[in-house]
Formats: structure tokens, C-alpha cells, sequence
């Protein structure tokens, strides 16, 4: 029965003896200097290159055939750093096979993600967007039947329509409109404060007379023209329309006649 407490140097001279080998023959032979044989044999590890014990006593074991392995406990005593297993051809194919099986995992996990498909059996879940009947505009607005629309009511576009002429202000500040139809179309006048910005458009049917007290401050547009009244800010114009909504111009003052001058002769005394 082998000793349990023998060291790696003692199982190494007893293989050498055994063999009839000397210490010469073997380093000889293995290309070592002969103190390397002595310090392995006498478990003088320090006498040893750093990191060369390990490698030197294994080198030396396989020559004279020692199982290191079959002395763990005596081989652990070697300082040094343990060499690494030897490789495993088993273990080896079956980590390839375990990255080759995550792998293709791993790309049908994302082409599932990416590619839209089936919801795997369950419903959809209802959105808004489609249980919701689709929208459908308004109908717009009839036209405004009345002479006189107020702001916000339908005004067609054109200058001049069956409901009168297009009337339309903006002002660059405060002014105060009035409009008053003529007596033969009847029918009350209409005011209304203009302010900065705000445009006004109303629908205005027969002749009339517009007022701004502020006139120098508001763009006039009547049946698609622009009135040029020429007054500056802080004056009052007033203009007269007719029906198609032609400007009523005024023309110039009539001077009165001077009175005929008496002829001296008829009026003088006869010879």
C-alpha cells in the first residue's frame, strides 16, 4: 500500500531509482540542468525559475511515469499556478449545440416581434376609430334671406346678388359706422362700433348712405370696389350709394348767377 504522505520530489527519486536511472542520464536526456533534477527531487521548489515548478516536476513525472493526477494531494503542494484542464471534445459539442439552439431562438423570438402576423387566437381589441360611423360635414348654412345680415351669417360672395350689394369694412381703429337706407326702400338704419382689425361684411340691398365718424382709419369696399374717400383720421365722411352700389359722387358747387348789369343808355335820359 503506496504512502499518503510522500511528496512529489520523494514518488519522483523512487521512479528514477526504480527505472536504474541517474540523475545525470535524465537531465541529459530531458535537456535539463542536473541542479533542476536535484531541487524537483529535494522538494526545493524555491531553487526553481518562478512559474516553472509545476510544469518541470509534470515534464519530469511523464518521462519516468508518475499519475500526478493519481496524487492530487501531493502535487497541490507545488507552488505555481494550476494548468488548465485539458479540453473536454463532448463538452465542447455540446456547448456548440446549446448556442446553436439559443441562437435560432433568439431569431425567431424577433422575427416574431417584428413580422405582423396572426394574434395567436385572441380578438382585437375594438378601437374607437371603428366602431365610430364615419363623420360627415354639416350642411352649410342657407344664405341669409335678410337685407341686413348681422356678423357671422352666410354671405355669399359675390359683389352683387339679389340680396343687395357687398359691403365691406376693416378698421385700424376705433370708429363708429352707420348705414341708413334710402326713404323709398324703408327700413331701419344699422350702427355699429368698429375696432382695430376687425372686419365687418354685410349685405346691403338698394340705395343707401354709409357714415364713419373716424373715416381716415377704415377701408371702404362696396360690390367689390374700393371707395378712396380721401378723409384723414379723426374726420367724418358720409357717401351715398345707389342700388348696384355705385358711388353718388357729389359734383361740384353751383355758384348763383350774378344779376345782369343795367345798360346806362336805356336807362339815361333822352336828348
Amino acid at each position: 500500500m503506496k504512502r499518503t504522505d510522500e511528496t512529489v520530489g520523494q514518488l519522483l527519486q523512487q521512479a528514477r531509482v526504480s527505472k536504474g536511472l541517474s540523475r545525470v542520464a535524465l537531465a541529459s536526456e530531458l535537456k535539463l540542468p542536473l541542479r533542476h533534477i536535484e531541487a524537483i527531487e529535494g522538494d526545493d521548489w524555491a531553487s526553481l525559475p518562478p512559474g516553472r515548478p509545476r510544469p518541470l516536476a509534470r515534464q519530469l513525472a511523464e518521462r519516468l511515469g508518475v499519475d500526478l493526477e493519481f496524487h492530487t494531494g501531493a502535487f497541490q503542494i507545488v507552488p505555481g499556478v494550476p494548468e488548465l484542464e485539458p479540453s473536454d471534445p463532448r463538452r465542447e459539442r455540446l456547448e456548440r449545440v446549446v448556442m446553436g439552439v439559443l441562437t435560432v431562438a433568439s431569431a425567431l423570438v424577433v422575427v416574431w416581434l417584428v413580422v405582423p402576423g396572426p394574434r395567436l387566437g385572441r380578438k382585437p381589441v375594438p378601437s374607437y376609430l371603428t366602431t365610430l360611423p364615419k363623420a360627415t360635414l354639416p350642411p352649410p348654412p342657407p344664405p341669409s334671406i335678410s337685407p341686413y345680415p348681422v356678423l357671422g351669417e352666410l354671405l355669399p360672395e359675390a359683389p352683387l346678388n339679389e340680396q343687395g350689394a357687398l359691403l365691406s369694412l376693416r378698421a385700424m381703429d376705433t370708429c363708429e359706422v352707420r348705414i341708413e337706407p334710402q326713404p323709398e326702400i324703408g327700413g331701419p338704419p344699422v350702427s355699429r362700433t368698429l375696432h382695430v382689425s376687425e372686419p365687418w361684411r354685410l349685405r346691403v340691398k338698394g340705395p343707401f348712405t354709409l357714415s364713419l365718424e373716424n373715416a381716415g382709419v377704415v377701408d371702404v369696399e362696396v360690390a367689390g370696389r374700393r371707395i378712396p374717400h380721401g378723409q384723414s383720421v379723426g374726420e367724418a365722411w358720409t357717401g351715398r350709394f345707389d342700388a348696384q352700389g355705385r358711388w353718388l359722387r357729389p359734383g361740384p358747387p353751383v355758384l348763383p348767377k350774378d344779376p345782369p348789369v343795367p345798360d346806362d343808355d336805356e336807362d339815361g335820359a333822352k336828348p
